[in-house]
């Protein structure tokens, strides 16, 4: 098992960056698949990016491609996620996930075995 805790959020204008960081406890960090997820008020988990254990694969859904930026370091046990050019659609609680499994590019959140508490990001106009 391990345990996830987000950081990094917070308020920042349109056009503006933020870099969220997810630190998992444990020795085992490396075996995970991992991803990052959000959800906006009254909506559904949305996917925004996913790494492989390695860190050497990424994917990311459409929306996000070219804007944001998943990134790992084993070595500190933590997964990254760099949010340029924000918009005010990509407000909402971002939350990072882990997943026991290889495949890099399953975008549900059902597919994800652990999950941090989350970190609030706000996109002013």
């Amino acid at each position: 098992q391990v345990q996830l805790v987000e950081s990094g959020g917070g308020l920042v204008q349109a056009g503006g960056s933020l870099r969220l960081s997810c630190t998992a406890s444990g020795r085992t960090f490396r075996t995970y698949t991992m991803g990052w997820f959000r959800q906006a008020p009254g909506k559904e988990h949305e996917f925004v990016a996913s790494i492989s254990r390695s860190g050497g694969s990424t994917y990311y859904a459409d929306s996000m491609k070219g804007r944001f930026t998943i990134s790992r370091d084993n070595a500190k046990n933590t997964v990254y996620l760099q949010m340029n050019s924000l918009k005010p659609d990509d407000t909402a609680v971002y939350y990072c996930a882990a997943r026991e499994g290889t495949n890099i590019y399953y975008t549900t959140h059902q597919k994800y075995d652990f999950w941090g508490q989350g970190t609030q990001v706000t996109v002013s106009s």
